[in-house]
Order: structure tokens, then C-alpha cells, then sequence
């Protein structure tokens, strides 16, 4: 078997390679290692997407843990960052999210937080998934009152509902916000807060009834909540993924505002107002040139680590930094949370943007999204980087990257899972770079496919 957990936890198809069996191995194994040092019962938070298989993996999970003798508050429905705030405010030894994030129903997934709200460090993973696997010993289980509590507390959801409110100091009365909650967990909290906040909310999406989360809607299907803005006359419109933890958003016009411009609008506020710490944004390799460009004009410095939130925290957390993200729209206010949160990162550029007193199309006119190109180039094993050491590979991504002078990169990426190598090009002219991504795409594959 390969590594269980990957970027963002345990995933897969549920009750195939997802099991209960497998769920409840993880919940014990897991509240093992995170409660050990623990003086007395440890306590864990639960909580979950809609997905219909949620129940059921909640169910194996707190059987796992309460079979340490530890005792386990279940959320019910609730964003990821809403566990992840939650266990930290109320001095929980670790919080655990049933979700597949942005993935569709037949998905899901298990990531845990300690006890500060932060994702767990790989070496912590591996300690849980050798205990797992059989490659290290469990202690005794205990017997009589030794086995685990569980008590359900859905209404903790609220005190996130609170919290993501208090981030922002602003009043959308007049402002008619559209929200596409993806048939999801945000359907339990962000239209709350934005009518706490004096909008008019208008919700799709909002009506779970586990099978239908990410299913054409949400931030991964944008185009539904783009016609609906313009058809509505909405002044703004935020789409969440499944689990809540990532947003983009919507102008009045329908055009898109992706990470990647809204990192670049709350960036550049915060450090007009000094809250920019080190003057620095946090993004991946993925994020647009534009990024990179926008920050060359107003004195940010754009930071570039690998693709996934977690190395964007790990970098944060380094150096200090107060803003990061993805252009996916996981974004993180690591003054506020702890993780990638669609409604807080909602609000808080729902506040720039009243703040400012202009056009939210003249607002993200700070950054010029260039085009980018994207081709899979079909070769003989996945993570095959043998492209790195062809020479006339790379003449030819030397070339390219001489042509575009500045103005444009050429970012070669193989997957991990499949045979394939990613090929993005990125440039002021989509025709073009769009030649030039199939040709270097073909010419992968005649060399390593």
C-alpha cells in the first residue's frame, strides 16, 4: 500500500478505498498519537461536509477514537476552518474534518488539525500511518470507563458564524451579494454572516441532499453564479467549495476574480494600512504572472512556494507573514485563522471593497491576469521528471523563456499520480502561447512517452 495521507489528508472513493474499516483505523490511530502527552481524557472535534457518505465515516471515526478512551464533541455539518478555529478557541488536543473538499460526492476524505488549528506535519502523519498499517504496535485498548464519551454539539457552528463576522469592521446594507454555497458546508454559515452584515443575500446552491456538493456549482463551476450576478443585478457574488475552505468571487459584470486577484486587492489594502506584514504575499508557482508583475508595481513582495496551502502556511509561519493563498482561492488571513477560509476571506474583500469607494472592476484593475495555457503531455510514468535532464527539452523552455522576456514563463510540472507531465505556459498573447504550449507538449511526449 502507498502513503495514506497526501496533501490534505486521506482520500478517496468512499466505502472503496475510503472505508469505514479504514475510518475507524485512522480515528484511533490518530487520537493515539495526538492525545499521548495528554494528562487525562483527550478531547477531539468532528466535523463534516454534506456528503451522504459523511455520516457513516463520522460514525467509524468516533468509534476509532473513543476506543482510545479519549472523548469526541461532534459538529455535525461544518466548514473545514470552522474546525480548525473551533479546536483552537476551545483547547481541543485535535480537530478532524470528514470532507473531499472540492471533489465530487462519491469522494471523501479525513484531514486532522492539532491542537493550535494547524494542518499536521508529515512526520506526525507517518507516526499515525504506521500504526495504521500495522508497522507499530497500539498500546492496550482501556475497557469499563476507560472507553470514550461523545456528545453532539452543532450549535458550536454559530461561534464561527461569530468570529468570521468580527474579522470585519463594515456595514453591506444597500450591497445585494449573491452566495453559491455548492450544495455544502458553507450553506450553514455564510449566508448568516453576510445578513448579519446588512446584505441583501441572494443563495444558490444552498439546498444539500448528498449527492449534489460541487455538482456543477461552486467555486470549481463558477459560470452558474457568474450569469446568475448579472441576470440578478448583484453587486458581488462569492461561490465556496464544499468544505468552505477556499472562494472566489464575481463583479457585478459577471467577470471572474480569482486567488490570485483577490490576494492582490486585500494584499495591497493591508499594506496601505500597514497590516501587510514584511510586505509580503505568499503564493505557489501556479499563481499568474500578474501576481508577480502587481507586486513589482506597488512594492509587495511576491513570495512563490509549491503548489498546496500547506506549503504556503509552512512559509507564512516561518517568516512571519500575514497573507497567502492559492489561485484556487484557498486564501489564508493568518491574523484571523489558522487555514485556508472561504468566508473569511469572503468578507474581508467585501470590505475592501466598500472601503474603497469604487468599481469592484476598477478595484481589481490593480493586476492584469495574463492568459495561461495548460496541455498534458502523456508520458510513460507518473512523476516522471526526466524532461528536466533532456537537452532538447530544455533548449527549447530556454527558448521560449527568452522569447517572452519577462512578459511570460514556461512551468513544467509532472504529476504525481498519473502519466503525465503538465506543461502551463503563461503570456500576453493566448494564441501564441498556445501554439507554443502544444508544440513543447508534443515534443515531451516524442521524447519521453
Amino acid at each position: 500500500m502507498g502513503r495514506l495521507f497526501g496533501t490534505d489528508g486521506v482520500r478517496g472513493v468512499a466505502n472503496k478505498e475510503l472505508t469505514a474499516e479504514l475510518a475507524l483505523k485512522i480515528g484511533r490511530a490518530g487520537a493515539y498519537v495526538l492525545s499521548r502527552e495528554k494528562n487525562g481524557r483527550a478531547r477531539i472535534l468532528i466535523g463534516m461536509d454534506t456528503r451522504i457518505s459523511g455520516p457513516m465515516l463520522e460514525a467509524a471515526l468516533v468509534a476509532g477514537v473513543c476506543s482510545v478512551g479519549a472523548e469526541v464533541v461532534c459538529l455535525g455539518v461544518a466548514p473545514t476552518p470552522a474546525v480548525a478555529y473551533l479546536t483552537r478557541t476551545h483547547g481541543f488536543d485535535a480537530g478532524i474534518v470528514v470532507s473531499a473538499s472540492h471533489n465530487s460526492y462519491e469522494f471523501n476524505g479525513i484531514k486532522f488539525f492539532n491542537s493550535q488549528g494547524y494542518k499536521l506535519p508529515d512526520s506526525t502523519e507517518d507516526e499515525i500511518e504506521r500504526l495504521i498499517l500495522g508497522e507499530a504496535e497500539m498500546p492496550e485498548l482501556p475497557t469499563h470507563g476507560g472507553i470514550g464519551r461523545v456528545r453532539r454539539a452543532e450549535h458550536m457552528v454559530e461561534e464561527y458564524v461569530n468570529f468570521a463576522v468580527s474579522t470585519v469592521n463594515v456595514d453591506l446594507s444597500g450591497k445585494r451579494i449573491a452566495l453559491d454555497c455548492a450544495n455544502g458546508a458553507s450553506s450553514v454559515t455564510s449566508p448568516a454572516a453576510f445578513r448579519r452584515l446588512g446584505a441583501q443575500v441572494l443563495v444558490i446552491n444552498n439546498d444539500p441532499d448528498g449527492v449534489n456538493i460541487n455538482n456543477g456549482c461552486g467555486s470549481t463551476h463558477i459560470e452558474g453564479l457568474q450569469r446568475f450576478v448579472v441576470n440578478n443585478g448583484c453587486d458581488l457574488g462569492f461561490a465556496f467549495d464544499g468544505d468552505a475552505d477556499r472562494v472566489l468571487a464575481v463583479d457585478n459584470k459577471g467577470g471572474l476574480i480569482d486567488g490570485d486577484v483577490i490576494m492582490a486587492v486585500c494584499g495591497n489594502y493591508l499594506k496601505q494600512r500597514g497590516r501587510l506584514r514584511g510586505n509580503t504575499v505568499v503564493a505557489t508557482v501556479m499563481s499568474n504572472l500578474g501576481l508577480f508583475i502587481m507586486g513589482e508595481k506597488n512594492g509587495i513582495n511576491i513570495l512563490k512556494t509549491k503548489v498546496g496551502d500547506r506549503y504556503v502556511l509552512e512559509e507564512m509561519l516561518k517568516n512571519g507573514y500575514s497573507l497567502g493563498g492559492e489561485q484556487s482561492g484557498h486564501i489564508i488571513f493568518l491574523d484571523h485563522n489558522t487555514t485556508g477560509d472561504g468566508l473569511v476571506s469572503a468578507l474581508n474583500f467585501a470590505q475592501v471593497v466598500q472601503d474603497s469607494g469604487v468599481t469592484v472592476e476598477e478595484l481589481c484593475s490593480i493586476i492584469t491576469i495574463l492568459p495561461q495555457v495548460l496541455e498534458n503531455a502523456k508520458v510513460a510514468k507518473s512523476g516522471d521528471d526526466r524532461y528536466a535532464s533532456d537537452a532538447e527539452i530544455t533548449a527549447e523552455i530556454a527558448r521560449l523563456e527568452a522569447k517572452f522576456s519577462g512578459r511570460g514563463r514556461v512551468l513544467i510540472r509532472p504529476s504525481g499520480t498519473e502519466p503525465l507531465v503538465r506543461v502551463m505556459l503563461e503570456g500576453e498573447n493566448e494564441e501564441e502561447i498556445a501554439a507554443d504550449a502544444k508544440a513543447l507538449r508534443e515534443l515531451i511526449e516524442k521524447r519521453l512517452g
